[in-house]
């Protein structure tokens, strides 16, 4: 059985482990006094305020009347008493963590224990590593789950997560996963169309996770060449190469236990995909021009609008890597598939320019409904673009649906036009011929790119949409030649 022990014998035995979070109360009942003292003097090594007591009838009544967060409770041998205790205290407090502590003998009690609810169980006699590993276990575990508790709270009162807004469905769904995944080191691979808000995505499981304290460092992999990416990562030693007048530290240790952002993982070289590959299953790094490795500990969150799963079955991406990735995976729903957001978007956008300019800008009936309608291919940076530019090009605080991008105002014209044209035919007239949303939407962009002389990353910005999107349109239409006409 556990011996007497002082605090300072009590730390030997205490795991290298991270100082919780909060104070937690844990209530110790068994009879056997020098059990009790020997818990007590671990416990309260590792950070706990404890209480104890002999008596399970009594243990009852304090966990009635005071719930402590931990319960380490005895299981007498031959009696059902421990494990209606057990029972009760669930029924009362079901956030609460309860251990029971069995003889070595009798592993039917443990699992009965575990199913009246208790979450862990010690067999006597153990060793005093033991009972420190199991506290500290059910310490991470309760904590885990308060900190789940209280995002759902958030979410309850609130229009969205953090500085992500909706409360569509689909992003309730993106929410509840967002709140188990923050509380993990997993990577994670984060999926969808371009405007989507995949950085923000990462910056909300950084922010809600266990090392919100610690860095959070973005990479763009798209736009830096592959050795620049390299010693971003990794980082690189004095006399690397020309120009590497000292040693610096890549992101991926630097970045300490927060999180690495990799943007457009997706188009990394192949040899890059390598070297990460290796980073992620070694845990360490070699910097550039070095001989010898450095551990790692940053979180990686990965994000691509590419079909990462077609990419490597032409061998464009690493199936070992994209495995590696894609421990927790989060495809986010694009805005045309949560139009009920975009109310609540469009807000939250026109507030804050309102903010800034010190002019509070509202929009009419028409100008939300056209937003409604709209299809939003550039999802909500698309959004927000036009909400920019509808205050900038308002000539009041009351946006109006010419205050809008050419591609709205013309969709609502089509809508309009498609209307007359219905009820010419319901009164028996001649059908009115009406163009397309897609073609308009090819006319919009030809003659955008036509009055800036082939610019097209100004004519992006005149439509309200991003780079990506443009080109992508560019290719689905066919426009070639026919933009510089």
């Amino acid at each position: 059985m556990l011996e007497t022990i002082s605090n300072t014998r009590a730390m030997e035995y205490i795991p290298n482990i991270a100082q919780l979070p909060a104070r937690l109360h844990l209530l110790v009942a068994d009879p056997d006094a020098a059990v009790r003292s020997a818990c007590a003097e671990i416990a309260a090594g590792l950070g706990f305020a404890v209480e104890s007591t002999g008596d399970l009838d009594q243990a009852r009544s304090l966990m009635e009347s005071r719930a402590a967060d931990i319960l380490l409770v005895n299981l007498p041998p031959g009696s059902n008493k421990g494990l209606e205790v057990v029972r009760d205290v669930k029924l009362l407090h079901p956030d609460a963590s309860v251990i029971a502590m069995t003889a070595s003998n009798s592993v039917s009690a443990a699992v009965e224990a575990m199913r009246c609810g208790a979450s862990d169980y010690l067999a006597k006699p153990f060793a005093m590593d033991e009972l420190s590993t199991v506290l500290d276990r059910a310490a991470a575990n309760h904590n885990s789950g308060s900190i789940a508790r209280q995002l759902r709270e958030r979410l309850r009162l609130s229009q969205g997560l953090g500085a992500m807004i909706g409360r569509s469905p689909e992003m309730e769904k993106l929410y509840r996963i967002l709140s188990k995944v923050a509380q993990s080191s997993h990577p994670v691979l984060v999926l969808g169309e371009s405007g989507t808000g995949k950085e923000l995505v990462a910056r909300t499981i950084h922010a809600y996770g266990l090392n919100a304290e610690k860095p959070f460092l973005p990479v763009d992999c798209a736009s830096l060449a592959p050795t620049l990416i390299e010693s971003e990562l990794f980082g690189y030693v004095k006399g690397a190469f020309t120009g590497a007048n000292r040693a610096k530290d890549g992101l991926l240790v630097s970045a300490e236990s927060g999180t690495v952002f990799l943007d457009e993982v997706g188009e990394l070289p192949l040899e890059m995909q390598a070297k990460l590959l290796r980073a992620l299953q070694e845990k360490e790094v070699r910097p550039v021009g070095a001989t010898y490795s450095v551990p790692m500990k940053a979180r990686i969150v990965a994000a691509t609008n590419r079909d990462l799963g077609a990419m490597v079955v032409s061998g464009a991406f690493r199936k070992d890597l994209f495995y590696r990735l894609n421990v927790v995976n989060l495809r986010l729903p694009a805005l045309r598939d949560r139009r009920e957001d975009i109310p609540l978007l469009a807000a939250h956008f026109l507030d804050r320019v309102s903010r800034e300019r010190k002019w509070k800008y509202t929009l009419n009936n028409e100008a939300l409904q056209a937003m409604m309608l709209y299809d939003w291919p550039g999802n909500v940076r698309e959004l927000e673009n036009a909400v920019e530019r509808a205050c900038t090009m308002g000539s009041g605080p009351e946006l109006r649906l010419g205050d809008l991008p050419t591609q709205l105002r013309q969709q609502e014209l089509a809508a309009k036009h498609a209307a007359a044209a219905l009820s010419d035919c319901a009164d028996g007239g001649e059908a009115v011929q009406v163009k397309t949303l897609a073609q308009m939407e090819r006319e919009a962009i030809l003659d955008a790119i036509r009055i800036l002389k082939g610019d097209k990353l100004q004519a992006a910005k005149l439509l309200g949409i991003g780079k990506t999107t443009l080109y992508r349109k560019l290719k689905e239409y066919g426009i070639g030649d026919a933009a510089k006409e």
